[in-house]
């Protein structure tokens, strides 16, 4: 016996009310509902747990730099496919796929701007385009941002967040590590800084190369650095690891990076950083 009356107008219809997508997240540390407004608002870090989520390259420049001060250089490079590479997807299709996903041409955006008024040239990887991997065009992005360094005189900055070399361009892309390095090593006899940012994930041929190479190492909490990953560490040694292994507060003990900032305070920090180093430009050489 039925005990209540069906309503014609919605009889056979599905009546269930639905959530927009994308409107709450899962924290991966705390496990808590986070509504994705008060997540963006917060700078991707869980206001619960302090768990830091990714952030896109765009979204990192715009919570470092002044507002409206960051010119973008080199927008139009992008990986062409001269091995003409193939496994499950052509290596064609799959860089369409992370142009149309993230809306960049390549998984790195460079530029200049002014952070608290001083000017730096600056590079920040995109991981949501094949994790962030570097190809012939990321590291020619970056070497041409710190040539941009050392033609006007001023600091450069880079964000990474990188799964490592890209495997679909094979020898050409472990090449940019040698670039990269190169390039930083004119910096350095330049006598200009280089503030190396460590997000999660650091890891492959980007820890291998100009990631590790900076005058300050800066790391966010928790982040994972390393070169392979614990799993083939552990494999091929045959080892227990120890424990927070390649987090940054591990590195941070063991003198491989500098400091463990927070994303909110790295904005302030970078801002100090550069007023000291613009102060040590400008003080009269001793004879």
């Amino acid at each position: 016996m039925a005990w209540f009356k069906k309503d014609p107008l919605t009889a056979g219809k599905d009546t269930r009310v639905r959530m927009p997508e994308g409107l709450w997240v899962k924290c991966e540390d705390c496990k808590e509902i986070l509504s994705q407004p008060e997540l963006t608002q917060n700078l991707n870090v869980c206001p619960r747990c302090q768990h830091h989520f990714r952030l896109g390259a765009r979204a990192r420049l715009d919570s470092l730099v002044d507002p409206g001060s960051f010119e973008e250089w080199d927008a139009a490079i992008r990986s062409l496919d001269p091995l003409e590479f193939k496994d499950q997807k052509s290596y064609v299709d799959r860089l369409r796929a992370a142009r149309k996903a993230t809306g960049m041409e390549e998984a790195l955006l460079s530029g200049t701007a002014r952070i608290g008024g001083h000017p730096a040239s600056l590079s920040a990887m995109e991981f949501g385009f094949m994790g962030g991997s570097m190809g012939s065009a990321v590291g020619e992005k970056v070497t041409r941002a710190i040539e941009r360094a050392l033609a006007t005189r001023i600091p450069f900055i880079a964000v990474t967040c990188s799964g490592g070399a890209r495997m679909q361009e094979s020898v050409l892309s472990l090449m940019q590590m040698i670039k990269t390095s190169a390039a930083l090593g004119r910096l350095a006899r330049a006598g200009l800084p280089y503030i190396s940012i460590l997000t999660d994930p650091t890891t492959g041929g980007v820890t291998a190369s100009y990631a590790m190479l900076g005058d300050i190492q800066i790391a966010e909490p928790k982040a994972l650095i390393g070169f392979a990953g614990p799993r083939v560490i552990q494999d091929t040694i045959r080892q227990e690891l120890p424990a927070g292994f390649q987090r940054s507060e591990f590195l941070l003990e063991h003198g491989f990076v500098d400091m463990i900032v927070e994303r909110k305070n790295l904005r302030p920090v970078l801002i100090q950083l550069l007023g000291y180093f613009a102060d040590a430009a400008a003080e009269p050489a001793h004879p």
